[in-house]
């Protein structure tokens, strides 16, 4: 059995394809960043006062996924750092891993080496000690909040607001945000104070089209593969594909990378087209069908419930949503949750992308959300649902 292993250990540790395979990884950060050019050079513009000790104005971000707003960022702060840390320190979190406003503010204190327990000091509090920090840093924090549309839709944007307004309570010290989302129409959750002041600069990131797409694959590949494992043609298919999906670079990125993988499982020494076609496959499968998979009970029961529910009609709003869910419930013969973790977990189902709720005003009646969803995640969630008896028997039913 030993000799399995290590027939698997000298394989890793002997590629046949790659060379350095993080260089394919999305939070990798190169040298160069072409086709954003335009892009470093008004992020630039606006955060270059970092080096006279002069706070910038705060920034919103917005771009769909994978056209370079996160690399941008750090490439643009890494740059300036270089040749300022002195005057300002930068600090990156990504909401959607430090995703309520508790851990945002515990990750900020923590980087200048205090701790935070994990529980047990209110917000407010925390907030405070925040202030206290930034003070005796001395200097320029320049705040990266990376998918902010995530806390946001799950807690609201009260920890926004009170992050803008922390200049107010500063002299020497400064602090600037940096706001990244995906979400185009994040702006319309702000409250309007949140943002006029987050929204100082805002910067557009456009999609990649194929033929950037593929300029930036065949860079990366130069680094992260050997030669002669690839053809340009295999490089042009997965640029192709990415542009579909909005000009993903990320998607690009992930494609070849997974081609390589399934190729070097194969035995292969170069990656063919098949290869690509079989990783488009195998990414889009595996990353809705481990969704669904992780999923808890109630929440594949609600999501059934918003399925079912738009057979039947053309819009759905949360109230309905827990109707259904609660009538399934109890045919089920199981106690219903609340009608707000229903609504909690249609958020949820948003931010992982099996769902798209939208906020829609109501009048009197207040806002609530109108929700949609794709044929690809119905079919998606027909053939997972089949394997639980009874989440089976509400979907036949």
């Amino acid at each position: 059995m030993s000799d399995i292993i290590d027939g698997i250990i000298e394989r890793a540790e002997n590629s046949r394809i790659f060379r350095n395979k993080e260089v394919l990884r999305p939070d990798y950060v190169p040298g160069e960043l072409p086709h954003r050019e335009e892009q470093i050079r008004r992020l630039g513009t606006i955060l270059v006062t970092l080096l006279r000790k002069e706070r910038p104005s705060n920034v919103f971000i917005y771009g769909l996924t994978g056209t370079g707003k996160t690399a941008v960022s750090k490439f643009v702060l890494n740059s300036l750092h270089k040749r300022g840390s002195n005057s300002f320190k930068y600090v990156y979190i990504n909401t959607r891993q430090s995703d309520t406003p508790y851990r945002i503010l515990a990750d900020i204190i923590e980087t200048s080496g205090l701790t935070v327990p994990f529980t047990g000091i209110s917000t407010a509090e925390l907030y405070r000690r925040l202030v206290k920090v930034v003070r005796q840093e001395n200097r320029i924090i320049v705040l990266v909040l990376d998918e902010i549309d995530t806390v946001v839709k799950k807690h609201g944007d009260e920890v926004l607001y009170r992050l803008t307004r922390i200049n107010e309570e500063l002299s020497t010290s400064k602090f600037t945000i940096i706001g990244i989302t995906n979400d185009i129409n994040f702006v319309d959750l702000l409250d309007p104070r949140v943002k006029s002041s987050l929204g100082e600069e805002e910067l557009v990131f456009p999609p990649y089209n194929a033929s950037e797409l593929e300029d930036i694959l065949s860079r990366r590949v130069r680094e992260a593969l050997k030669e002669g494992t690839y053809s340009q043609n295999v490089i042009s298919l997965c640029a192709a594909l990415a542009a579909r999906e909005h000009g993903d670079a990320r998607r690009a990125l992930d494609l070849i990378r997974v081609s390589a993988e399934i190729a070097e499982r194969g035995g292969k020494n170069q990656i063919a087209e098949d290869d690509v076609y079989l990783a488009r496959n195998e990414i889009e499968r595996d990353r809705v069908t481990e969704v669904l998979e992780s999923l808890p009970f109630h929440s594949k029961l609600v999501l059934i419930a918003i399925i079912k529910g738009l057979e039947q009609r053309k819009q759905l709003i949360t109230g309905e949503v827990y109707d259904i869910y609660r009538r399934y419930a109890k045919r089920l013969g199981l106690e219903s949750i609340s009608q707000r973790r229903v609504s909690d977990i249609i958020n949820e189902l948003d931010m992982v992308g099996l769902i798209n709720a939208k906020v829609i005003n109501r009048g009197r009646y207040g806002k609530t959300k109108e929700v949609t969803i794709t044929k690809e995640i119905r079919d998606a969630v027909a053939k997972v649902v089949i394997n639980d008896e009874k989440l089976a028997s509400v979907w036949s039913g």
